[in-house]
């Protein structure tokens, strides 16, 4: 029998938790108490977090080594 991984399984209850809020908004209910600003500063820190990982996860080659080592990856693969 095979595991359902974790991530599968944190997905799956975000989605519901998800699924669960709108149907509550549709309906006038706010089960999130919070104002229009804190979801505007949420949404801004984390999609800052988010573009920031990704810029810094892309290869960053600072010292001489990396950009030598950057230079010859690319020489190979042509």
């Amino acid at each position: 029998m095979q595991k359902i991984s974790a991530g599968t399984i944190a997905r799956t209850i975000v989605l519901g938790l998800a699924l669960i809020n709108q149907i509550l908004a549709i309906y006038g209910k706010s089960p999130i108490p919070v104002s229009e600003e804190q979801v505007n500063l949420l949404i801004s820190t984390i999609i800052t977090i988010v573009t920031s990982l990704i810029a810094w996860w892309k290869n960053n080659s600072f010292t001489k080594s990396a950009i030598a080592a950057d230079e010859a990856l690319r020489l190979t693969k042509k």
